[in-house]
């Protein structure tokens, strides 16, 4: 009997990386996989259609790089798959590049992979925190113009400040971990209050804005959705200590730039650190000239071990759910 085939929506120099050998050996025993060569959207349209090559794929294996060659999964493009298609596990934590109603809507099921980048993304907050207290961002640029330390004021010392942490899942519970070593008190703001509690010192803040009064710096550990796109704004800003600090790993729509900008520039804030941007790979100017916001090109998962970890569990769904056993992480918003 032939096996369910499996596509490898992923950029075809890069594809599955670092785990080509589970690849061949775990997925390719319960699946015929097959990889993207589809160069636009347009001629992938064609090869989902009654007769193309993928015409009857029952899995995909996603990968934000698809996009520059297919784009998004939007309502356009999932309406676009075929009947066949029950399962899209996606590589990455957040998947806002997901239309999650429109494939709900077709009855196909959506994984993500969180618990595998938490590590690797909570090590790019921590250092993200600690360089915008200390300003370690524009020392070393000073450094590298021969400037040495002018125009350098006295920083920020990290220790006994507030840690403000707004979605304390995986991954911030990782950052707390990492920065309760400096002696940072930490409260969070979820939906509810984790039960049981954290194996950490910490506090729920049932009300946000409680949080934001009283955090040092705040870290943005929260999906992108149609109820959080720009919704750290002007308001959240002023309600923020003077002389505090934002931190951004989650996703750059989040935040309206404009308001940060302008908290920077009135000295409200004292610096941020940010990892995302809404437009990337394009970074608003008004952002990188500025020196009191360490910035670095979407890291969060740059390494070759969190890497593995993603690759790995994305099969795992597969494999689990070709196996009649379901998908292991199911994304949110078809569990409910």
């Amino acid at each position: 009997m032939s096996k369910p085939q499996v596509l490898i929506a992923a950029n075809p120099k890069n594809g599955i990386v670092w785990s080509k050998e589970e690849q061949a050996s775990k997925l390719g025993a319960v699946a015929e996989v097959l990889e993207l060569t589809s160069s636009s959207r347009e001629e992938f349209y064609k090869d989902l259609a009654s007769g193309g090559k993928y015409a009857n794929i029952v899995g995909i294996y996603r990968h934000n790089d698809s996009a520059s060659a297919i784009g998004v999964f939007d309502k356009d493009l999932i309406e676009h798959l075929p009947s066949s298609v029950k399962y899209i596990a996606h590589n990455g934590a957040g998947y806002d590049q997901i239309d999650i109603a429109a494939a709900t809507a077709k009855n196909i099921q959506v994984s993500h992979t969180p618990g595998a980048v938490d590590a690797a993304t909570a090590t790019v907050g921590a250092f993200l925190a600690i360089s915008a207290m200390r300003q370690f961002a524009r020392a070393e640029q000073n450094v590298r113009n021969g400037k040495w330390k002018t125009g350098l004021s006295p920083a920020r010392d990290p220790e006994e400040k507030t840690l403000g942490i707004i979605g304390m899942g995986g991954i911030g519970k990782a950052l707390a971990r990492r920065l309760i070593a400096f002696d940072m008190k930490v409260i969070y703001h979820n939906r509810n209050e984790i039960t049981p509690p954290p194996d950490f010192p910490c506090k729920y803040i049932a009300n946000v804005d409680d949080l934001l009064k009283q955090s040092d710096i705040v870290s943005l550990n929260l999906p992108l959705n149609e109820k959080t796109k720009g919704s750290f704004g002007k308001k959240q800003f002023d309600l923020m200590k003077d002389g505090s600090v934002l931190v951004n790993t989650a996703r750059g729509a989040v935040v309206d730039e404009e308001a940060l900008l302008a908290a920077l520039d009135s000295g409200k804030l004292f610096s941020a650190g940010l990892d995302v941007f809404p437009d990337e790979p394009n970074v608003n100017p008004k952002l990188l000239s500025n020196d009191k916001i360490t910035v670095l090109p979407h890291m969060g998962t740059e390494t070759r071990d969190s890497q593995k970890k993603m690759e790995l569990l994305v099969l795992d769904n597969l494999i689990s759910a070709l196996s009649g056993k379901g998908l292991l992480n199911q994304v949110p918003e078809q569990k409910k």
